[in-house]
C-alpha cells in the first residue's frame, strides 16, 4: 500500500498445464489486495504477461517480474518473509506482529506462496510460516486473507493509476468504461 514498506509476492514453482489459472490468479489477486509486485519463478512467463496486460487496462502500480530459480530470491530478500501454508501458525495469533514489524518497523515483506511441494528450507528461511485455517485450501484464498489482515482492508479502497478501463460499481449488471469518462 501507498506509503507502507513494499510487499512482493513469491510464488514458488509452477506446473504447466496444471497451474495456469492458479499462477496468473495468485498475481491478479497480489495486485488487487495490496502488494506491490508479483515474482513468478519457473515456467510461468506467459502468465506474467496476462498479469502486466491486466495492469496495463486496470491501472496500478505493479510490478510483475520472472525469475528462473526462486531459491535466490528468498536468500537474498532483505525484509521479513512470510511462508503461508497450512502447517503455520494461525493467521489471528500472529498479523499483529507481522503488521508492526512491517508497517512499524519499515521492513519490506515478501509473501511466498507455493504450487508443488515445497522444500523444508522454505520453512526454515520463513520469518513466519503461517496459516489462514489448518485445513487443505487454496493458495489464492490464503493469500487474499492475508493480505486484507495485513492491510486491515485499506487495500480495499486504493487508488489505481493509469488505468485505461474502470469498473463501475452497480447493485445489478455489468458495467465498464474508459477511465477518463469517469
Amino acid at each position: 500500500m501507498q506509503g507502507d514498506p513494499e510487499v512482493a509476492v513469491l510464488r514458488l514453482g509452477h506446473r504447466p498445464g496444471r497451474d495456469e489459472r492458479i499462477t496468473t490468479h495468485v498475481g491478479l489477486t497480489a495486485r488487487a489486495l495490496g502488494a506491490d509486485r508479483v515474482i513468478l519463478a519457473g515456467d510461468a512467463a506467459g502468465r506474467a504477461d496476462t498479469v502486466a496486460d491486466i495492469t496495463d487496462r486496470f491501472g496500478g502500480p505493479f510490478e510483475t517480474e520472472t525469475v528462473d530459480s526462486w531459491r535466490p530470491v528468498l536468500r537474498d530478500f532483505e525484509g521479513s518473509i512470510v511462508h503461508l501454508t497450512m502447517y503455520g501458525l494461525e493467521v489471528q495469533e500472529v498479523e499483529a506482529e507481522i503488521r508492526e514489524t512491517h508497517r512499524e518497523g519499515r521492513d519490506p515483506l515478501l509473501v511466498v506462496v507455493g504450487a508443488e511441494k515445497v522444500p523444508f528450507d522454505v520453512y526454515e528461511k520463513a520469518d513466519w510460516n503461517v496459516a489462514v485455517t489448518n485445513q487443505p485450501h487454496s493458495e489464492i484464498a490464503s493469500l487474499a486473507v492475508f493480505l486484507d489482515r495485513l492491510f486491515e482492508g485499506r487495500e480495499l479502497d486504493r487508488e489505481w493509476e493509469d488505468a485505461e478501463k474502470v469498473v463501475v460499481p452497480q447493485a445489478v449488471g455489468k458495467r465498464m468504461e474508459a477511465a477518463d469518462e469517469e
